[in-house]
């Protein structure tokens, strides 16, 4: 997955794939806090992202930098496994839920390089998009999370 806004080089797409490549991981999220060359903007979305990817964490027990990362890849038997429910912004803690709740799934992180737009040049993300990032962590990760369990062949 990559946005198509251009805030992520697609110049960093080997970085990304390396680890199914070579490592055996299964998906790779590409973090914008692990180090990777990035245009600094609003601290409260900084603060949001690290809220969000926090709870993520509690309820997948992964320890992941950035849940809400535009720039993830998959081997293609893995993400073929969950449907996807969601819409806009919602699509990332559905995915790292339900991807999490794969027993003997094997997740990645790698530094990538990021270019954020302001609301200015078009971004379009806000504080409603962190409400519903929660209510979706919650009916996935808790509620509905028996439906979603399954075991790794």
């Amino acid at each position: 997955i990559q946005d198509a806004d251009l805030e992520y080089d697609p110049m960093d797409y080997p970085i990304l794939i390396e680890p199914i490549l070579h490592r055996g991981a299964h998906v790779v999220y590409g973090s914008r806090f692990l180090g990777g060359v990035h245009r600094v903007l609003y601290f409260w979305h900084s603060v949001a992202n690290f809220v969000l990817t926090l709870f993520s964490n509690i309820i997948t027990d992964l320890n992941l930098t950035d849940m809400e990362t535009g720039y993830k890849a998959f081997r293609r038997d893995i993400i073929q496994r969950i449907d996807l429910e969601e819409r806009r912004f919602g699509i990332e803690p559905e995915m790292t839920v339900k991807l999490a709740l794969i027993k003997g799934i094997c997740f990645y992180e790698v530094p990538i390089s990021y270019d954020g737009r302001t609301y200015q040049e078009g971004k379009k993300i806000g504080w409603k998009d962190a409400v519903r990032a929660i209510v979706v962590l919650i009916k996935y990760g808790v509620i509905k999370r028996r439906s979603y369990v399954q075991t790794l062949n």
